[in-house]
């Protein structure tokens, strides 16, 4: 049997069928606001297919209150008699969370860095690299969720040059041939992916400052979808996990079923 685990995002939603904490499969779609219950669970058919009678739990976190609204009314309708854990404020995780109010940090946060702390240990930092933001949340050495940050995603920035760039179009997210370009294709992509390993180097060291531990004695640990594009422009991951948001909902459900 297993565990069907989404991660709802701003940009995608992230599914992955779990046996034995392990992904098995894994797919991505878009996040519709419009997509009702029903054509969520139609969509859920057709990805899984005969797997869906293997699924015996369902763990879901979401960042769009619209899409969750569905899902609670799909997972009623359709999977009654399936065992659910919806993270939200209430919900055990199993890690501290020590800010100004709880309540109102990201479900997928708080799955990450209890993942990342149940993986990896603390102190830890997670850059999770979504479309429309990144998102960097730290663990202490004590296994606490201490804070982090959140900075525009390298697609939302794309687009809004696309916008409001006169002469300026959305260009393919690669990396380009040099850091000087010499078109304006090949400029787009040196600030974007340049500029973002960059901002990453420089959070992450300004972080670990602040946190006043030995460099080396950090895991940084990067995931989300957009997160092999700079990889090896960023010389500070220890460490990649494209999954980590799926495993931290799959320690969430065995805490809570």
């Amino acid at each position: 049997m297993a565990l069907l685990a989404a991660d709802i995002g701003n940009s995608h939603t992230v599914l992955g069928l779990l046996e034995d904490g392990q992904v098995e499969a894994d797919w991505r779609v878009g996040t519709d606001e419009r997509r009702t219950s029903d054509e969520w669970a139609a969509l859920l058919r057709g990805l899984l297919g005969e797997r869906l009678a293997d699924v015996d739990g369902i763990a879901v976190c979401a960042t769009v209150p619209a899409v969750l609204h569905e899902w609670r009314d799909m997972l009623t309708r359709y999977f009654p008699d399936c065992p659910t854990v919806v993270v939200e404020p209430g919900v055990r995780t199993g890690i501290p969370v020590l800010m100004d109010n709880p309540r109102e940090v990201g479900s997928d946060r708080i799955i990450n860095a209890l993942a990342a702390a149940a993986q990896f240990g603390g102190p830890a930092i997670v850059v999770d690299f979504g479309g429309t933001a990144t998102t960097f949340d730290v663990v202490s050495e004590k296994g606490q969720y201490v804070g982090g940050a959140i900075s525009p995603g390298l697609e939302i920035s794309l687009e809004a040059l696309g916008r409001r760039g006169a002469q300026l179009r959305k260009v393919e997210l690669v990396r380009p041939r040099a850091v000087i370009a010499k078109n304006t294709v090949e400029a787009l992509q040196s600030g974007l992916l340049f500029g973002g390993a960059s901002l990453v180097e420089g959070i992450v060291a300004r972080m670990i400052a602040e946190l006043g531990v030995p460099r080396e004695d950090v895991r940084v640990v990067a995931t989300g979808y957009l997160a092999p594009l700079l990889l090896e422009e960023c010389g500070c991951f220890t460490d990649h996990d494209p999954w980590l948001t799926l495993r931290g909902l799959a320690q969430v459900f065995d805490r809570n079923s």
